[in-house]
């Protein structure tokens, strides 16, 4: 008899890959040392090569890096890299240089817990196909903090608008909407009673399969801010679909 396999694990939604994370930082030098030297990743070779912006390649995702004053992101994002030992050598390496600043890192059972010179947290795991999948090198996740009791609109947001799958779950961490980015990549917003920091306008890109379907959702409720190009727009709040009452500001830019 063959072997029967559950198809639907492939599956994805209409949002087929998450690519990058942009917070802005105040000195590149510093932030080479860091993501480069430091966290190992590469400097994309081709863009932004230049003082004033830096692209981080991370598997098939990025970083992106404009020179202003930072951004800090309401949460952390999480990483996969091919070696818990490496990066623990590598950080060490850097402590000195970036003495002084809110660099610092912290071992845990199943990841590392590594803080950026401004404050970013990333957490970094080896490679799990149970957990990741093939990812070897990647960003499986980006992980914001939100208000209490709005996992539930979230999910239906992005279900709705965006056409991809979308739960509410709980752990020993609390409830959280887990909403599918691409192919074992998910945005996770945890629910959490700590003030949360004013939104100070980092954002992520994600790519669309059906692009036009979700920007006339997101007009239609008066949510996009930007139509820098015909490849992009640009939305920032998160809404109830019921009463359009915002419940968390999470500025994505959306590309085909």
């Amino acid at each position: 008899m063959e072997t029967q396999y559950d198809r639907t694990t492939e599956d994805i939604g209409n949002i087929i890959g998450l690519e990058h994370v942009n917070t802005t930082v105040p000195d590149q030098r510093l932030a080479t040392i860091f993501y480069i030297t430091g966290m190992g990743f590469t400097r994309d070779p081709y863009f932004s090569t230049g003082v004033g912006n830096m692209w981080i390649n991370v598997g098939r995702s990025q970083f992106h890096m404009p020179t202003a004053p930072p951004q800090v992101l309401r949460g952390h994002v999480g990483l996969v890299l091919p070696s818990r030992e490496r990066l623990l050598e590598r950080l060490t390496q850097v402590k000195a240089d970036l003495d002084g600043t809110h660099f610092g890192y912290s071992e845990h059972d199943h990841f590392v817990e590594v803080t950026s010179p401004w404050g970013n947290h990333l957490r970094c795991f080896e490679p799990d196909p149970v957990a990741f999948g093939r990812i070897d090198l990647g960003m499986p996740y980006v992980e914001f903090d939100v208000p209490v009791g709005t996992a539930d609109a979230i999910a239906r947001f992005y279900r709705e608008v965006f056409a991809t799958a979308a739960k509410v779950d709980e752990d020993r961490n609390g409830r959280f909407a887990a909403c599918s980015v691409g192919h074992r990549q998910e945005l996770i917003f945890r629910e959490t009673d700590r003030t949360l920091p004013p939104y100070d306008g980092h954002h992520l890109q994600i790519y669309l399969a059906n692009f036009s379907g979700p920007h006339a959702k997101l007009v239609e409720r008066d949510l996009v801010f930007e139509e820098s190009a015909s490849w992009q727009y640009r939305f920032r709040d998160i809404v109830d679909l019921d009463s359009g009452e915002v419940v968390s500001p999470s500025s994505t830019r959306s590309g085909a």
